[in-house]
């Protein structure tokens, strides 16, 4: 290996790329659907940035940490050894400095807020990071990476209105088990490497029909959690929500179409264009019954 340093923009742009920087796009918009909601409507341009960098924050925290904590797993597994830890593209003391760094922005970013949210803040913490460790003893842990996520909309709530209401509480629960569904789908391609190594998954546990079998009841709960949601929010949501809900069936269906025992081959395409697909239709069709249908 080269001793020559690496400088630190090139260190952080292979850090951005190691985290999947670009995948924030799955949390940002159920943040700010939760944000649309307490606020009735769009919020001050200042809320919003603060909510911004606080998911920013907390994602790339989550990342650079679960790249840290697995580097000698993901070195071991044949379709991750080529990340940039394992593969020596960058150090640990770097990534390390990133994930404080990161933490520290969202701490910022939840005292510019309000009290509640800096309050909660070591708590949305610990279950962000914690998640890195869950695979090594509970097949439960793509439970808790859905609850890491479900932060997303109640903590965007919060930072709006500083309490904690029903709506909101569902929508979270909807994300998380939103997460948890398409991480059990994401974990079939390391079924026999998660068994061997004695990691811990639904796949690995249960086997791949199984999984499949969970992941499904996982989305149908989200979709049954979706359509609670405008029971439980005070002033309602109208046709463009359940526009949106029906937008999220769909996109659901398809992830459960394309992934199926024996053939994995379009797991991507259900990963990562349905998936941003969905926050993103819901938030936008949400956005059009608030904003747009109401006025």
């Amino acid at each position: 290996m080269s001793s020559s340093p690496v400088s630190w923009p090139k260190s952080l742009g292979v850090v951005l790329e190691m985290i999947k920087f670009e995948h924030t796009l799955f949390a940002l918009p159920f943040a700010f659907l939760g944000m649309l909601l307490a606020a009735g409507g769009w919020p001050s341009w200042k809320a919003v940035g603060w909510i911004v960098l606080a998911m920013v924050g907390a994602r790339s925290a989550a990342m650079g940490f679960n790249r840290l904590v697995d580097r000698g797993i993901d070195a071991a597994n044949p379709r991750t050894r080529s990340r940039a830890l394992p593969a020596g593209l960058v150090t640990p003391a770097f990534v390390a400095g990133f994930v404080v760094a990161s933490l520290a922005l969202l701490v910022l970013a939840a005292w510019e807020l309000n009290p509640l949210a800096f309050t909660l803040s070591p708590l949305a913490i610990l279950v962000t990071l914690g998640y890195s460790y869950t695979k090594r003893f509970t097949w439960l842990s793509h439970l808790v990476l859905g609850l890491s996520l479900a932060g997303a909309p109640l903590g965007a709530w919060i930072a709006i209105r500083g309490d904690i209401a029903a709506a909101p509480l569902a929508l979270a629960a909807a994300v998380l088990l939103w997460v948890a569904g398409f991480d059990m789908l994401y974990a079939l391609q390391d079924e026999d490497f998660d068994r061997r190594s004695g990691l811990f998954s639904v796949p690995s546990r249960f086997g791949t029909v199984p999984a499949l079998g969970f992941s499904a009841l996982c989305h149908l709960a989200t979709l049954a959690l979706l359509a609670w949601v405008p029971w439980l929010y005070p002033p309602g949501l109208g046709s463009g929500y359940w526009v949106g809900w029906a937008g999220c069936l769909l996109l659901l269906a398809y992830q459960h179409w394309v992934v199926r025992p024996g053939d994995l081959s379009r797991l991507n395409a259900a990963f990562f264009l349905a998936n941003g697909a969905l926050s993103l239709w819901l938030f936008a069709a949400t956005a059009v019954d608030i904003l747009l249908l109401r006025s």
